[in-house]
């Protein structure tokens, strides 16, 4: 498995990056509220302070020496909330289709499994990779842009044609950095299989 090891520097709970990926994890179900009564303009706020938020706390984390391990189950399992919030919302107003839903979920199952076989072979769960991240990224931005192709106009014109092309890269990452996982489990499995 590719170690990427970020060294924890803090046992502490509450530090300004934890703080801000807890009020990130709060703001899901508000999210998920606005997008499903279609208050877009508040869900989009929502939305983009969750962006500053997942920006921020990595940052500060590694500036102020404050890298934790709750900080590290926090900041993904935002980012996993925060995409199938969205996913169920956009799909339940019919802005994202059934196919694209389906295939973002069928990754994070994949997942899923794979973290069950890592714990196990007594592994911790893969630690998100550049990939990873860049795929997050782009599906966070295409949503936004989704949602807004909803309006009308030129907004609606320029929402669409961001929206699905960052969906169609952050999809396409998104199951290339899932692919490198399954391989650095297989061969984590299997060197463990060698040792026996």
């Amino acid at each position: 498995m590719e170690v990427q090891e970020t060294r924890v520097q803090t046992d502490r709970i509450f530090t300004i990056p934890n703080i801000l990926s807890m009020a990130r994890l709060a703001g899901v179900p508000l999210f998920l509220w606005l997008i499903l009564a279609e208050h877009d303009g508040w869900a989009l706020a929502v939305l983009m302070l969750s962006g500053i938020s997942d920006y921020l706390d990595g940052k500060l984390a590694r500036r102020w020496n404050q890298i934790s391990s709750l900080g590290r189950l926090l900041d993904p399992a935002a980012d996993r909330l925060y995409i199938l919030s969205t996913l169920f919302g956009l799909t339940y107003r019919e802005i994202l289709p059934l196919w694209l839903t389906g295939a973002l979920l069928a990754r994070e199952l994949m997942l899923l499994v794979m973290v069950w076989i890592l714990r196990r072979h007594g592994y911790p769960p893969p630690q998100v990779n550049f990939l990873g991240k860049a795929a997050t990224f782009n599906l966070m931005y295409a949503f936004p842009f989704l949602l807004v192709s909803t309006w009308s106009g030129w907004l609606a014109w320029m929402g669409s044609v961001f929206g699905w092309a960052f969906a169609g890269w952050g999809t396409t990452l998104y199951w290339w950095a899932g692919v490198l996982y399954v391989v650095q489990v297989r061969r984590l499995v299997k060197a463990d299989a060698t040792a026996d």
